[in-house]
């Protein structure tokens, strides 16, 4: 082979290179990094295929309490849009955003997306995030997710992040979205018809993960038994309880799976109800598989320990 046939060759070889470079490009998947498992879900089902999404905080991990890892770091990093729960809830992504120092992923930038953008908050107070005890404290109940509704706004605002880093795939980010909403319409119709005998049930919690859950199904949460988040109660907080909840007929105590259970157990049994386990996040349970199975799961234990004839 002559020299100029071989840089001929050789030029050939680096534009092929080059070519299944771009193409493979092309065929990446957005790598999105979401706080938590809800939001990771409703991510995955907006993207589709066009996405990779990872969670930071594990399943069956309380966020509120959660301490990042030194991995955290290089997923934050490496994240082609960002999306977090907000309202104090998510705090420590903050310090994480900083240490990256990718404005694209800061508040504002293009890769960044709050989901808690547009809701309709409960428990407004206006204070600053403050930490207790582990547990982050902001403005508003930050548990939005846990009403199905609220998944149509948040899956609203992470469509349009995407759509904002990836601005050749609008069309099929808006179908994905368009389906998701379709299909969540639908189960929503089934879960308010699953609960509807018992609304007004009156109910106490552990944590006060559950306003916008009870908002949408009609439920009463009447006390928690935390008197702080992350703070156990006392035997006289406890009494009072109990003594509130007879007054009231509480129907069930609610609890979450990373919460002890002892205080939950003893005030059921003071009540003579059961202790109902729902699932606060996707993956805090097994059954609760992605945000569909989540409410699946707890409409349909919620209804039977309530007495609900099963549909």
């Amino acid at each position: 082979m002559g020299v100029v046939t071989l840089i001929q060759a050789v030029r050939l070889a680096i534009a092929l290179a080059a070519a299944l470079a771009l193409a493979g490009q092309a065929q990446a998947q957005l790598r999105v990094v979401a706080a938590t498992t809800d939001l990771a879900a409703i991510a995955a089902a907006v993207g589709g295929d066009l996405v990779n999404v990872e969670t930071i905080v594990p399943a069956a991990v309380d966020p509120e309490a959660f301490e990042p890892r030194p991995g955290d770091l290089e997923k934050i990093r490496s994240a082609g849009l960002l999306v977090r729960v907000g309202l104090g809830y998510d705090y420590w992504l903050d310090k994480l955003v900083r240490q990256a120092g990718d404005k694209r992923l800061m508040r504002g930038g293009d890769a960044y997306v709050d989901g808690s953008t547009g809701i309709p908050l409960l428990e407004v107070s206006g204070q600053n995030v403050i930490n207790e005890g582990g547990h982050a404290h902001g403005v508003a109940n930050p548990h939005y997710w846990l009403d199905s509704e609220n998944a149509k706004t948040v899956s609203a605002s992470i469509a349009d992040g995407l759509a904002r880093v990836l601005p050749a795939e609008h069309a099929r980010i808006s179908a994905n979205r368009e389906h998701f909403v379709a299909d969540l319409d639908r189960a929503l119709a089934r879960w308010t018809a699953q609960l509807a005998p018992v609304a007004g049930v009156k109910l106490v919690a552990y944590h006060n993960s559950w306003p916008y859950f009870a908002r949408r199904f009609r439920l009463d949460v009447i006390d928690f038994i935390e008197p702080k988040p992350g703070v156990a109660p006392s035997p006289a907080q406890l009494a009072r309880l109990i003594a509130a909840g007879k007054k009231a007929t509480v129907r069930a105590v609610v609890h979450e799976p990373y919460e002890p259970e002892d205080a939950a157990r003893f005030v059921a049994q003071k009540l003579g109800v059961p202790v109902v386990l729902l699932a606060t996040s996707v993956g805090s349970v097994p059954e609760a598989k992605d945000y569909f199975a989540l409410f699946d799961h707890n409409v349909a234990i919620l209804a039977k320990a309530l007495g609900v004839p099963s549909q």
